[in-house]
């Protein structure tokens, strides 16, 4: 699965991003719309958190989505 397949579905996945990053609220994950560069963006200003780990956490999530 391709970062392509998560745009063309991010309807369906912008759930499980919510249950990964709790933080990230609807209008969060509308603004993003499956965007990973507007997800890393958003994960690293809501926690906090460098972005070679925010880019890792969403590798290991994308991951889990396969």
């Amino acid at each position: 699965m391709d970062w392509n397949r998560v745009e063309g579905n991010w309807k369906q996945i912008k759930g499980k991003a919510k249950e990964q990053w709790g933080k990230l609220t609807d209008d969060d994950l509308d603004t993003i719309a499956g965007k990973r560069e507007q997800l890393e963006g958003k994960i690293q200003e809501l926690y906090g958190i460098e972005r070679d780990r925010v880019r890792r956490e969403i590798d290991e999530w994308y991951a889990r989505l396969n």
